[in-house]
């Protein structure tokens, strides 16, 4: 049995819990779990704004040690520090052939099946095929990324989810250059790395905008030069720092309607908007037919900031060791299982929470 953090029903509290997780079968892994990022997405899943089956393990940005392999597994060892990998891709699809494997149609496989039980025996599912609220999990082995013992787990939990995401948006997505502008739209964990991004990459002016006042000091230290209020004149304000064009690059990471339309009116005509937050299904979005000709702006989609977790975690810890990005930074409060839920209503006011199963 192994302790984990519960969702019984969408629209409810996570309930700590003890499950029954078996050895992991052919081609997956085990991992004892040593820190685990709470995401914006964790919340989604729990609140219904995302499908998922109940009842299930959330948690999919974390990281900790291999304790077993399956057979045919040669990627890890046992006593391997790794990061989790909410989107293993299995390199055979379409996709992943033609070199985006974070699109990849069998990326989701794992989060499908149940994968543990209650005491009673109910089946449990894991949380973007990941369970990172619990103490150990089973994931495939394509699923773990190996990483230096050297790296504090913390900061090699965000790497798995928050930091490929927004730098992958920076990096991989919109291309960012030097001296090019850009304007992040919600400043949680994704958005900060997207700063930090953009600051490694030598873009300039870089505008942090966030609902939170409070947000401003954080923005800085993230790498931005600037820092707005969210508002009706969030837009005009981004003109007024760029020279009255707009940004060329936008980035969204929030994903609702209005931060969407106000990353497209805050860029450039010619500019490039990208969505990273995940927004809701229900939530739709209207452009004119003569602003998308008129503006000529592209509009990106971002999945896990177009990585492949395989190239892309080598990379980032290149570029934290040469101090282009402050992983430590992105860490704001720890807490236990039992504090994921208080961790889901701090949203807005800090970085990244991560549960410690250490202390």
């Amino acid at each position: 049995m192994v302790k984990a953090a519960v969702l019984m029903k969408q629209g409810g509290r996570l309930e700590v819990r003890d499950i029954s997780l078996g050895e992991p079968g052919p081609g997956q892994v085990k991992v004892r779990v040593h820190a685990a990022g709470v995401c914006h997405s964790d919340l989604s899943l729990a609140n219904g704004t995302l499908l998922q089956e109940v009842p299930a393990v959330l948690g999919h940005e974390g990281a900790g040690v291999v304790t077993a392999v399956g057979d045919g597994v040669d990627r890890v060892v046992v006593g391997d520090h790794v990061v989790l990998n909410w989107s293993p891709a299995c390199r055979e699809c379409w996709f992943c052939l033609r070199g985006e494997p974070w699109l990849c149609v069998h990326a989701d496989d794992m989060a499908r099946e149940p994968y543990a039980s209650l005491d009673d025996g109910t089946p449990v599912y894991p949380g973007l095929g990941t369970a990172a609220f619990a103490e150990e999990t089973v994931v495939p082995a394509a699923g773990v990324v190996k990483v230096p013992p050297s790296v504090p787990m913390a900061h090699a939990a965000v790497l798995g989810c928050a930091v490929q995401t927004g730098a992958g948006a920076v990096f991989n997505t919109a291309r960012v250059r030097a001296d090019e502008s850009v304007v992040v739209v919600g400043l949680g964990g994704v958005g900060l790395s997207a700063l930090q991004a953009a600051r490694a990459v030598g873009a300039g002016p870089i505008i942090g905008v966030d609902v939170s006042e409070a947000k401003a000091d954080l923005a800085a230290r993230h790498g931005a030069t600037d820092f707005l209020v969210a508002g009706e004149t969030t837009a005009k304000a981004v003109r007024k720092l760029t020279g009255g064009r707009g940004a060329d690059h936008a980035f969204d990471c929030v994903g609702l309607p209005a931060t969407i339309r106000t990353s497209w009116s805050a860029s450039r005509r010619g500019g490039s908007v990208t969505v990273v937050g995940v927004g809701s299904k229900a939530n739709l979005v209207e452009f004119s037919a003569l602003e998308l000709y008129w503006f000529g702006r592209t509009l990106h989609g971002c999945v896990f900031g177009s990585s492949d977790p395989d190239v892309e975690i080598p990379r980032l810890l290149g570029l934290a060791e040469e101090g282009k990005l402050d992983l430590a930074a992105l860490v704001s409060d720890t807490t236990d299982l039992a504090g994921v839920n208080d961790a889901f209503e701090r949203f807005g006011t800090g970085a990244r929470t991560i549960v410690d199963f250490t202390s």
